[in-house]
């Protein structure tokens, strides 16, 4: 049996789950694909670095070509991170005729064409399943399991640092400044946590979440962002009074041949699957005319399930090598992209405002939404400590997003209003 040589990109987390994979799943590799799997070289930074994996130091090597352009490597793996230095590597082992597999959603998000343009020229594989809600299998499930299927909805939980933040906010009352401390404690959150707190993480994953599931291009800059650094204690205690929880949700909604793709902090009703998806675990909730509605349910980051998602994409290509199909997987878009305008968005929405504690006020709250034609579906006011003031906290039928903007407009030039505190989207079932 011939051996399969594999060239690592990376020996962080992720690198060395990998590393770990190979080794313990030995076995098992040889039973899938009917040969061994041998890592021949590892790209690393610092070689005499003291690393958690048990691996041969001669292996490891600081030179990339020493990766992407060994004529004995056969696929690389690629788990260092990064854009356009980790672009440039992947094209040239592409152009190597290497077979790649990535974990890099960064990089798929916004080169993500041109990478797999390469791969079919090149008659290569590029698998990226570990890009998108690490051990979740979700990209091979819409590629493969649902391949037959027209998808119209898909919502989820895609970013484990900002539901771990969420989760503790709201079952403990957290301060989100402790939260972020203890999640970059205990691993969850980067030093620099803007990238996962502002849903700029999530965005990427979703953008490629939306390209796989509609088969059309949906860029980063077609998402929708707003991050969790605004929500406050106040507004998940709301959420839990008017029977919702609020999750940081990836939406990618198609009808007809528009669609709309966003990352918003959302309020979801208790009863919805997503609303028990608590602390780092990421889950994504899909819709199928045929199918109906499916749920993907895991681990999102960590070494080992992450590893797992790259070594499944591995044995894929491993598989497709012994048939000899390599390079015939990927299918182009199907459709050219067509994003909805936000008078075709539609959702209910949460709104809370401190206004003039003053008879009629309310009344004329209501009036604008009367004049849009929105009205409410839940409704509270509370009396505010500062003398004068009170706390209205509602939740709208259906709107659309331009009739709703229009009217936070009107709502913010009445005298009588203090402040737009804050305001999130609602979502119901999948239909909704």
């Amino acid at each position: 049996m011939e051996t399969i040589s594999i060239g690592i990109l990376g020996l962080g987390t992720v690198g060395s789950g990998v590393v770990k994979v190979i080794k313990s799943h030995q076995d098992k590799l040889i039973h899938q694909v009917g040969c061994p799997v041998e890592v021949k070289k590892v790209l690393v930074k610092d070689i005499q670095k003291v690393r958690d994996v048990d691996i041969d130091s001669t292996i490891l090597t600081t030179n990339p070509n020493e990766v992407v352009a060994n004529s004995e490597i056969d696929i690389v793996i690629e788990v260092m991170g990064g854009v356009e230095e980790t672009k440039n590597h992947l094209l040239q082992a592409l152009e190597n005729k290497k077979h790649v597999v990535t974990a890099n959603k960064d990089l798929m998000a916004v080169y993500g064409a041109e990478l797999l343009a390469a791969a079919s020229s090149n008659q290569c594989d590029l698998f990226y399943e570990a890009s998108v809600a690490g051990g979740v299998p979700i990209l091979r499930s819409l590629v493969d399991g649902l391949a037959s299927d027209r998808i119209t909805k898909m919502m989820g939980i895609v970013n484990g640092t900002t539901n771990y933040i969420l989760t503790k906010m709201s079952k403990h009352g957290s301060a989100y400044e402790d939260v972020l401390v203890e999640a970059q404690k205990l691993g969850y959150a980067e030093a620099d946590p803007t990238s996962d707190v502002e849903g700029l993480d999530a965005a990427r994953k979703m953008a490629i979440l939306s390209t796989l599931g509609f088969s059309m291009n949906v860029d980063l800059d077609d998402v929708k962002v707003s991050g969790i650094t605004s929500v406050s204690e106040e507004d998940l205690q709301y959420s839990k009074q008017l029977g919702y929880t609020m999750k940081l949700i990836g939406i990618a909604h198609r009808q007809g041949e528009k669609v709309e793709v966003s990352v918003q902090p959302t309020l979801l009703p208790n009863a919805h699957p997503l609303a028990s998806v608590n602390d780092e675990y990421n889950a994504v909730y899909v819709y199928g005319e045929a199918v109906g509605e499916t749920m993907f349910y895991g681990p999102g980051a960590g070494s080992l399930p992450t590893a797992t998602a790259v070594v499944s994409d591995l044995v894929g290509v491993m598989k497709n090598m012994r048939l000899g199909v390599n390079g015939q997987s990927a299918v182009l878009p199907q459709f050219p992209k067509q994003l909805k305008e936000d008078d075709e968005i539609y959702s209910k929405f949460f709104l809370r405002l401190h206004v003039l504690d003053e008879v009629g006020v309310l009344a004329k709250i209501t009036s604008i939404f009367s004049e849009w034609g929105v009205s409410f579906e839940k409704i509270m006011q509370n009396p505010l400590k500062e003398e004068k003031l009170a706390e209205i906290a509602l939740v709208t039928h259906q709107a659309s997003l331009k009739d709703y903007q229009d009217i936070l407009v009107n709502i913010r030039d009445l005298q009588a209003v203090e402040a737009v505190k804050s305001s999130y989207r609602v979502e119901g079932g999948m239909g909704a």
